[in-house]
């Protein structure tokens, strides 16, 4: 049986993962999204995520 699922690229930690979200242009995978939502602001990692969330592009609106 074939799977149509891809693999993509995950923009926290950088590993090609299958299951995951899309957040905006920026794509999470599921193990950091757990990481992410159980992070609380006093953690060392915090800063690393928002860091990691601030490479999401925004794109030009044309009205």
């Amino acid at each position: 049986m074939e799977s149509n699922s891809k693999f993509e690229t995950c923009g926290i930690c950088g590993v090609e993962k299958q299951k995951g979200i899309h957040l905006y242009t920026l794509y999470i995978c599921c193990d950091c999204e757990q990481k992410i939502i159980h992070t609380e602001p006093s953690d060392a990692a915090y800063q690393h995520y928002l860091d990691k969330l601030k490479n999401m592009k925004q794109t030009t609106l044309y009205s």
